[in-house]
């Protein structure tokens, strides 16, 4: 397993314009070897701005946006016109406003959708479509104050499933059920980003990377093929050693 990296920046704003930048740069090397990179969104306040920082950049138009597959690690089981829905997010934020090919958006299904209020066949059905796409190239992830990532809570049913994709009902965070992709699926990515900010967010961050299990903590299972980079503003890092907050802000 490849030892995670740490970027930290001063601030939140910060911390999603370099996502957005670092993000540009990665699927425009990727297409430059004639790749159609497969991309998993995370939602949540950074996750979004994150997306409309990639938006009002010029910098956007070097991506062929019709050969990117969009993929996504969590959504709100809810009416698809749900202002909670990570999907609705990320097209206000950055999709409907670049040329994708609607085909290579894979959004997890609505609870009005084609599975109707069938919470099991949804997840099914995406679990089933994540299967067949061997791995993704880039995961990004949110990170909440208990150390969840995706929809996987801890100590809850879904740390311990091995399903590409998984419904989850009761959960701690509302709305109450959910679709999440699985840390195993998570652990397919040749890369996972974990992109978090907030003084809410220290003692999560300290203990992923201070040895804790999945089971406590899954962002701890977390990780890429080939790298595992956490994008941390100021506040978010202030429980890591004095020895990594001396590192050089970017």
């Amino acid at each position: 397993m490849v030892s995670p990296q740490l970027v930290l920046h001063a601030n939140a704003s910060q911390l999603a314009a370099a996502a957005a930048a670092r993000l540009v740069t990665k699927l425009v090397d990727l297409q430059s070897f004639g790749r159609i990179p497969s991309v998993v969104l995370t939602g949540g306040t950074i996750g979004i701005e994150m997306l409309a920082s990639i938006n009002a950049s010029p910098a956007r138009d070097a991506i062929d946006w019709s050969r990117v597959d969009f993929y996504w690690g969590d959504e709100r089981f809810v009416p698809a016109d749900s202002p909670d829905r990570n999907e609705k997010q990320a097209r206000q934020a950055l999709l409907d406003h670049v040329p994708v090919n609607p085909d290579r958006v894979h959004a997890m299904a609505s609870s009005d959708g084609k599975y109707g209020d069938d919470l099991d066949a949804a997840a099914a059905a995406y679990s089933d479509l994540v299967d067949h796409c061997n791995g993704f190239d880039i995961t990004m992830l949110g990170l909440g104050p208990d150390g969840h990532v995706a929809s996987v809570f801890p100590k809850n049913p879904g740390v311990y499933e091995t399903r590409p994709a998984f419904g989850v009902r009761n959960s701690p965070k509302p709305p109450p059920l959910r679709i999440s992709l699985s840390l195993p699926t998570i652990r397919t990515s040749d890369e996972v980003w974990i992109i978090t900010a907030g003084s809410s967010k220290a003692d999560a961050v300290a203990l992923a990377l201070g040895g804790a299990g999945e089971i406590a903590i899954p962002a701890a299972g977390a990780t890429g093929i080939k790298r595992t980079l956490w994008m941390l503003d100021r506040e978010a890092a202030v429980r890591l050693p004095s020895s990594v907050l001396r590192a050089p802000v970017s």
